[in-house]
């Protein structure tokens, strides 16, 4: 009887605690999110490879829901392992190179996440982050302002060794790198996995993952130890790991000022008087800001800035004498003209400059510019794209000496970019130059200003048509290549110079001014034949002129 009596109990403690059992395999199921902006080959060969009874797998990209970030926050996913699959620029977003792909990821919305508890969920038990993306853990600083703020730091009275130094303590500071970035992004993640160059292509990756974990790698995964096995086999191509920034890392503060900006729940008018204190910071700490205060200060439309509270904050900082004051010297004295032009918008966008004062500004640059002895297609580039809209047209219209340092093609295209008829006429002339850095000035000011005036188009094709076979000669047919030729005339010149040149190459950039011309002034057989015809023999492969006799036989 007493036997009896033992065994039911045992029998009853083992059935109330089957429950229980289960509901702890339950618990101890790890979730693992993923986010395919790209190939799916790594998301897959995880799942292929880790047991569906240990592991549950949640893609958290919602294809044709922009804010499918938001709608995992909401749905308060927890996730133990974090995949992200997409290419990285190094800077801000990851991304697709697949057309029928819309979908994308920032890193100003993972920052966001990061610092808004309205998602308390879904990184608050993060083991380990795989990023396989170019550049997602390069320990570089990504900001462009580098090399100014050394120049900033030497004027300051600092040696350039030192200068350097300070640098390379301000980015690590203030998160200047995109290994720094995931580092305050994912705070408190044990270990995060990316590459500091180049990474494999989603293939090539899964591959690789396949043979870690058919190797014993499955039993590491969800773990928050960093795999030696798994960086063994991702050697090959740089893949690295850190840890998530904790509160005694020495940068914390970094990320608390990154939080500053991403974080949704403070107001604009807050964000504007933490910018405010930024520029009271010595001129090369604020610097490492601009891209954050750019992003905040364009975001705010008229509406916005009318609000009492805003428009008090942007008041405040206008009436900054001293900050304005060491803000715009800085600005003046920065050599490099994209550097310069940022700290102008910067300044204009705060308030500190009028949009006259900008054009003040600008023009005073541009002056500079022109008065040096050398300048380039940055300088052309540049500008055009100031004088985009002829604001500046006339604004250097004088008379260039002779044999001056101004008296060549590169001075010449910039002052056609702001509206000289002699600088037009002398840059044109410069594509017809035997010199190949004459023709590349050329082409960069023709990407921004093409020719329209027809008589002016054939006066040149001409011009082109007469200089001997080279690549003098190519450089500027690919510079007539962006624009869609179709006088009748132009074309002409075009095929007997086709018909003519011994050059393959010529040809070959001929096609390709072809292709993307308006073909309804030749006859499309006659054109074909013309082709076929008097073609030169190609060094290798399929080429331009494949693809244009492809093209004639379509419909």
């Amino acid at each position: 009887m007493q036997w009896s009596a033992t065994l039911l109990l045992l029998s009853l403690a083992a059935a109330l605690s089957m429950p229980s059992t289960a509901a702890q395999k339950q618990k101890q199921k790890q979730t693992i999110c993923t986010i395919t902006v790209n190939s799916d080959d790594e998301k897959e060969t995880f799942r292929r490879h880790l047991p569906a009874s240990n592991y549950q797998f949640v893609e958290l990209v919602e294809r044709g829901q922009p804010d499918w970030l938001a709608s995992s926050c909401r749905s308060s996913v927890a996730c133990d392992v974090l995949i992200v699959s997409a290419h990285f620029d190094g800077g801000n977003d990851f991304f697709s190179d697949r057309l029928e792909t819309s979908e994308y990821l920032t890193v100003s919305e993972l920052e966001r996440v990061s610092c808004n508890d309205s998602c308390p969920t879904l990184f608050s038990r993060l083991k380990e982050v795989y990023l396989f993306g170019c550049n997602t853990l390069n320990p570089a600083p990504q900001s462009s302002a580098s090399i100014e703020i050394v120049r900033s730091l030497v004027r300051e009275g600092r040696s350039p060794q030192d200068a350097k130094r300070q640098l390379q303590s301000l980015t690590a500071a203030h998160g200047e790198s995109s290994r720094d970035r995931m580092r305050q992004i994912f705070k408190g993640v044990p270990v995060i996995y990316g590459f500091s160059s180049a990474a494999p292509l989603g293939p090539v990756a899964g591959s690789v993952l396949s043979r870690y974990l058919r190797a014993g790698g499955n039993r590491e995964i969800a773990q928050g130890r960093p795999s030696s096995s798994l960086l063994g086999h991702f050697a090959p191509f740089s893949m690295a790991s850190t840890q998530g920034m904790t509160e005694n890392d020495p940068h914390a503060k970094a990320r608390y000022d990154m939080c500053w900006f991403a974080d949704d729940r403070s107001s604009e008018a807050a964000k504007l008087e933490f910018v405010h204190g930024l520029l009271r910071r010595p001129t090369a700490e604020a610097r490492l800001y601009l891209d954050r205060i750019q992003r905040l200060t364009s975001s705010l439309g008229d509406q916005a800035r009318r609000t009492p509270s805003v428009a008090q904050a942007f008041e405040d900082i206008a009436r900054d004498v001293p900050a304005r004051t060491r803000f715009l010297e800085d600005a003046r004295k920065a050599e490099q003209p994209t550097t310069r032009l940022r700290l102008i918008n910067v300044a204009r966008d705060l308030g500190w400059l009028s949009e006259d004062d900008r054009w003040q500004e600008l023009a005073l640059m541009l002056g500079e510019l022109e008065a040096r002895g050398t300048v380039g297609v940055p300088e052309v580039n540049l500008a055009c794209s100031l004088n985009e809209t002829h604001d500046l047209d006339g604004a250097f219209n004088r008379r260039v000496v002779p044999g001056s340092s101004a008296d060549d093609v590169p001075h010449a295209a910039m002052r056609a970019c702001l509206g000289s008829s002699e600088g037009h006429a002398r840059t044109l002339q410069g594509l017809l130059s035997p010199n190949a850095e004459d023709v590349q000035i050329a082409q960069a000011y023709l990407r921004s200003r093409p020719i329209t005036d027809t008589s002016e188009l054939r006066r040149v094709t001409s011009g082109i048509a007469g200089m001997p076979a080279s690549e003098a000669q190519v450089r500027a047919l690919e510079a007539l290549g962006r624009h869609y030729v179709s006088d009748h005339e132009v074309l002409n010149i075009l095929m007997r110079l086709f018909a003519q040149t011994p050059s393959w190459s010529v040809q070959n950039a001929i096609a390709g001014i072809l292709i993307r011309a308006d073909r309804r002034s030749i006859p499309r057989v006659q054109l074909a034949s013309a082709l076929r015809e008097n073609r030169r023999p190609s060094p290798a492969g399929e080429d331009m002129i494949d693809a244009l006799v492809n093209n004639l036989r379509g419909p």
